[in-house]
């Protein structure tokens, strides 16, 4: 297992993977490793389920944190391509958590899922001795639908096309310069760029536009191992070969500056917020125009193709297993006296 961040794979397959619980007819997608969300059969209808931790940091505002992790709370869901309908949260708070502050929290969840269709049906609050932030808790997300509108996670076939939405680094650029801007050194004008990039980290409109305009046949939110680890993740999964062409993918202001000054690699490092997708080589064109409309941006970035792995630049690349963000986000939280 590595010291932080999800569990590699080889410790999944060891592990995890063998020990499931009952088996069940129903269950139409199952767990894997680097797959964002299981499928179970209800009727006629497919139901999404996705479980996250919830992170709140205070340092971050409470308003905004909480954006965060309803966002991360939708988006595993959201990328199946059935809109995320139910949501069930659990806090397990801080004793020093105000009813103030968890006001501010809740209302925040109550206006995004209400914004997405989303109702929350169940749960869990409560302050325990013990408890510290940023780690507060966990939430599933339900997406519950016509099996026939599900994107599978295994669904890139040879001939697609790859897309890439606002490009790698998100999350280094959004997150962590608006975190530790008293302790960094970047242009005024960098980390105005950097923090316009916060809102950015959120893939569930991303995904549910893009499913809805064209045939989207996988999509994965570039989480921990940023768009390296997620492009490694969807070959393996759909038993293909990727090639990218890394002079087509998007940058978005203060990204590369961002990641120059933490000194990490903007393909493997966490990118909450950028979606890739395969699509239908036929229904590109649909897709990145429904995606400018929605003011998203996006581009078509390499192509699947028979074999395995991926090729950047035809240099095949790994999955980095470990995610750079996590050593520096702990060495600069230390430098700002974050709990």
């Amino acid at each position: 297992m590595t010291d932080l961040g999800k569990v590699d794979r080889e410790f999944f397959d060891e592990h995890i993977y063998p020990n499931l619980g009952a088996e069940r007819e129903d269950v139409l997608l199952g767990p894997q490793h680097g797959v964002d969300f299981g499928v179970v059969e209800v009727g006629e209808q497919a139901v999404v389920l996705a479980s996250d931790p919830l992170s709140l940091v205070p340092a971050l505002g409470f308003e905004r944190a909480a954006w965060f992790a309803v966002h991360v709370a939708l988006s595993d869901a959201a990328v199946s391509g059935i809109p995320p309908s139910h949501l069930t949260v659990s806090f397990t708070l801080p004793p020093e958590m105000t009813d103030e502050q968890f006001r501010t929290v809740w209302e925040t969840f109550d206006r995004e899922a209400t914004e997405f269709g989303v109702s929350i049906v169940t749960g869990h609050t409560a302050r325990y001795g013990g408890c510290s932030y940023p780690w507060v808790g966990g939430a599933t997300a339900l997406a519950v639908g016509d099996p026939d509108d599900l994107v599978r996670p295994d669904g890139a076939r040879a001939g697609d096309k790859v897309l890439l939405t606002k490009g790698p680094a998100i999350e280094a650029a959004g997150f962590m310069v608006p975190l530790f801007e008293d302790a960094i050194d970047l242009s005024e004008s960098t980390i105005a760029d950097a923090k316009e990039r916060f809102y950015d980290m959120s893939p569930v409109r991303d995904a549910l536009t893009a499913a809805a305009a064209g045939p989207v046949t996988a999509m994965h939110d570039a989480t921990e191992g940023g768009v390296q680890g997620a492009l490694v993740e969807v070959a393996r999964a759909g038993g293909v070969r990727l090639a990218v062409d890394s002079e087509r993918v998007p940058f978005l202001p203060g990204v590369r500056e961002a990641c120059d000054y933490f000194g990490i690699d903007p393909w493997t490092t966490t990118s909450e917020g950028s979606l890739l997708l395969t699509v239908e080589s036929s229904g590109v064109d649909e897709v990145l125009r429904a995606l400018e409309s929605e003011g998203i941006v996006a581009a078509e970035i390499g192509t699947v193709g028979e074999g395995e792995g991926v090729y950047l630049d035809g240099e095949r690349v790994e999955h980095p297993e470990v995610d750079p963000s996590w050593e520096v986000f702990e060495e600069y939280a230390e430098k700002v006296g974050l709990e």
